[in-house]
């Protein structure tokens, strides 16, 4: 006679464990809130909050601050509804880990699982191509002056070394070492931008808080999402987390929350300490405002031009780490190769690297270019994407035959948030054709 055990799924908090073959054993690898929490944070805190200041300047403080915190409430929403398919799909799939192509094309089909992976790769690279060129002119500028050579190393050559360092660094070490190291990292930025905030109150002028222009908030938007973007590691998050939903959403609210207040003192601070005298002589040098130079021509010495390049530096390392290891789960995911032979992994890497190495070193200043162009294709991929998965899998749920089994539903409001979320991405990426369109 067979006996029949009924199971309470509603009960279950994990539904497999993360194990790695170490010799003759399986040793358990559980990935942590606080690792989770630091890989969100530093994927978050990047490239992004340099250029943050360039597009909030023109509006002020109080405008740019609420609209920093009604991007912030977007990205955590469309955030936590990538989470929530990535997890119900690993547990109808019964694998412990799943790439965003292939949770796409379970719920969208192959067309939009193409269509995502085209902008996912677009914006990988052009983030990398970022992180590459300004990490590398950091270095190289530091390496500089340390050795007493200014302007006599090419830039190329800071490119070159910033990949060599910290993508070696990945490539041979394991991944919990690797989370170790980015807990580092991210405490580095904390620990430097709060130096970097006490000595900006020195010099904010109150009067600069006055003045608001809510007229010039619409081009502050695409730059804020970018900056806002951490959407590549959730599916990695999920993954080492083991499918604990308590966990992976405690891990996105404090991972994105963090890094949220960090940009509204940034902004206020940079806003607040910027004299015209400072913004007419940067408008007659460059063609966008740059707050490193801002804050380099406050006049207080070598040492906190050094503190600056501190705190850009980890803060681009960070994000680098969290774009890297997207890009490797999406490889993956499209060819099948595992990382374990040292040869997949090998060709894994430099198909990740090469590219936006070679973008970086022919163009050493597309920078704020690269943050531009990836603007439309991060809210069709963070806003559209998901909000449309999650349609799909939720009606999929609301089948008869699918009554036996229970989603886990990690965002409330039911199809009233999908449409509002929707409709502002659509709407973001509408203006953004236009604004194109009409530089032609």
């Amino acid at each position: 006679m067979e006996t029949l055990i009924k199971v309470d799924t509603s009960e279950v908090k994990r539904l497999f464990s993360n194990l790695e073959l170490d010799g003759n054993k399986l040793r358990h690898q559980p990935g942590s809130v606080l690792g989770s929490i630091a890989l969100i944070a530093g994927t978050t805190v990047g490239a992004g909050t340099l250029a943050l200041p360039a597009v909030t300047l023109p509006s002020g403080v109080l405008p740019s601050t609420i609209l920093l915190i009604a991007v912030w409430i977007y990205a955590l929403v469309s955030g936590l509804l990538i989470a929530e398919v990535t997890l119900n799909t690993m547990r109808l799939l019964g694998r412990p880990s799943l790439g965003l192509l292939v949770i796409v094309e379970h719920t969208l089909g192959k067309l939009g699982a193409q269509l995502a992976g085209g902008a996912y790769v677009f914006i990988h690279y052009t983030l990398l191509v970022a992180y590459l060129s300004e990490g590398g002119e950091i270095l190289g500028s530091v390496a500089s002056k340390v050795w007493g050579v200014q302007d006599l190393l090419p830039t190329w050559l800071g490119t070159a070394a910033f990949a060599l360092v910290f993508g070696g660094i990945m490539y041979l070490g394991r991944e919990s070492f690797i989370e170790k190291l980015n807990n580092v990292f991210v405490a580095i930025v904390i620990a430097s931008f709060l130096g970097l905030l006490l000595l900006g109150l020195t010099h904010v002028r109150v009067d600069q808080f006055l003045f608001q222009d809510w007229r010039a908030l619409p081009s502050a938007v695409v730059i804020m999402f970018v900056a806002m973007y951490y959407h590549n590691v959730i599916p990695v998050i999920v993954s080492q987390l083991e499918g604990d939903a308590r966990k992976i959403r405690s891990s996105i609210f404090i991972g994105s929350i963090i890094p949220l207040l960090m940009f509204l003192a940034w902004n206020a601070v940079i806003l607040g300490s910027v004299s015209p005298d400072m913004i007419q002589a940067t408008a007659d040098s460059k063609s966008i405002f740059d707050p490193l130079e801002i804050l380099r021509s406050g006049g207080s010495g070598e040492w906190l031009g050094g503190l600056i390049s501190l705190f850009s530096e980890f803060a681009i390392v960070t994000s680098f780490i969290g774009f890297v290891y997207g890009l490797l789960n999406f490889f993956q995911d499209i060819s099948l190769v595992a990382q374990d032979k040292p040869s997949n992994r090998l060709s894994l890497y430099s198909l990740v690297l090469f590219p936006p190495i070679s973008f970086s070193v022919m163009n050493p200043s597309i920078f704020f270019n690269a943050l531009d162009y990836a603007g439309t294709f991060n809210i069709f991929l963070a806003g559209i994407i998901p909000t449309a998965m999650t349609w799909v899998q939720r009606q999929e749920q609301e089948k008869p035959e699918k009554a036996n089994t229970v989603n886990e539903l990690l965002v409330p409001g039911g199809k009233l948030t999908l449409i509002v979320i929707f409709g502002i991405s659509a709407a973001v990426i509408l203006k953004q054709i236009i604004s194109i369109y009409s530089k032609f």
